[in-house]
């Protein structure tokens, strides 16, 4: 099973946590981070890189369901 991963390039400041967390999934470009597919793998560290994010930049979705960043 698979998620969505967006990044609200208006609210990312580039702090690279997401791709610290998850480089294979998450890739930090010149101004913002960026999903490196747009379907992620259902996995805790997915979560993390979402609740990680010092903008709350990322949002992962289940279908219509928001599922991260974590309240």
């Amino acid at each position: 099973m698979t998620w969505k991963a967006e990044i609200d390039p208006g609210r990312c400041m580039a702090s690279g946590m997401c791709a610290g967390i998850a480089p294979d999934l998450f890739a930090l470009d010149e101004e913002h981070a960026r999903p490196r597919h747009e379907e992620v793998p259902e996995e805790e560290r997915v979560l993390d890189a979402a609740d990680s994010c010092p903008a709350l930049a990322i949002t992962i979705r289940d279908g219509t369901t928001t599922v991260g960043p974590r309240p």
